[in-house]
């Protein structure tokens, strides 16, 4: 029992350790060449999104002052939770693949964590390998809120602050520089969101688990 206790207690602080990564990501030099980047995106492939920001701009301009609603912040932060979504999702797969989690399938002890071990009404307990997963999602829901309402001087924030600009919106196609920086992070960020879009179509229409599916992808896991 001991040696599964503390099989279980690793795999938490592995998830959890990936999930506090991602809240303290440095700031993206977005800020600075905005204007630059409005002139280099032709007109074409920018006035779809342009127009959308400029009408939810006129229609919620508390919210738009934020970055809330179709706006380049919420593009860029949808994309960041898409990839940490990805990072999450292989490393619960290799936790599993990997016997991180010991007895995955064993129902959680009821006598021994009262309601912890029930989800919603059910007199049925979770398995050990839902909790894990639940406790280090948990554990990644408080870092983000922590980044989101207290952030620290070198993190970019969630909300755009009173007097900032959002940057202009990339287009269909955003400019291509190989490496680390802004527009790279936007073309992960909108695969990652497709991805996820994709293979979680796909699960539904075919009835395949979700995890499933992220396995027949990954040829070291199958």
């Amino acid at each position: 029992f001991n040696n599964s206790s503390a099989k279980m207690k690793t795999a938490c602080l592995l998830l959890a350790l990936a999930a506090s990564a991602s809240a303290f990501a440095p700031r993206p030099a977005v800020r600075s060449v905005p204007k630059a980047m409005a002139k280099a995106r032709p007109e074409a492939e920018t006035v779809v999104f342009t127009d959308a920001m400029t009408e939810f701009k006129a229609a919620y301009p508390g919210f738009a002052a934020k970055g809330w609603g179709p706006s380049a912040k919420a593009e860029r932060w949808n994309g960041r939770h898409a990839m940490f979504g990805w990072a999450f999702i292989i490393g619960t797969l290799h936790a599993q693949q990997s016997g991180l989690i010991p007895d995955p399938s064993a129902a959680l002890d009821a006598s021994t964590w009262g309601g912890l071990s029930r989800l919603g009404m059910t007199t049925e307990t979770i398995s050990q390998e839902r909790a894990v997963v639940i406790v280090a999602n948990m554990h990644a829901f408080m870092v983000g809120l922590c980044a989101t309402f207290a952030p620290l001087g070198y993190m970019d924030t969630l909300l755009i602050a009173d007097g900032e600009e959002d940057e202009p919106a990339a287009g269909v196609f955003p400019a291509f520089n190989p490496g680390v920086n802004p527009d790279t992070e936007l073309w992960n960020g909108r695969m990652a969101m497709m991805g996820l879009v994709a293979t979680s179509s796909y699960a539904l229409m075919t009835g395949t688990p979700f995890m499933d599916c992220v396995k027949a992808m990954l040829p070291m896991y199958q």
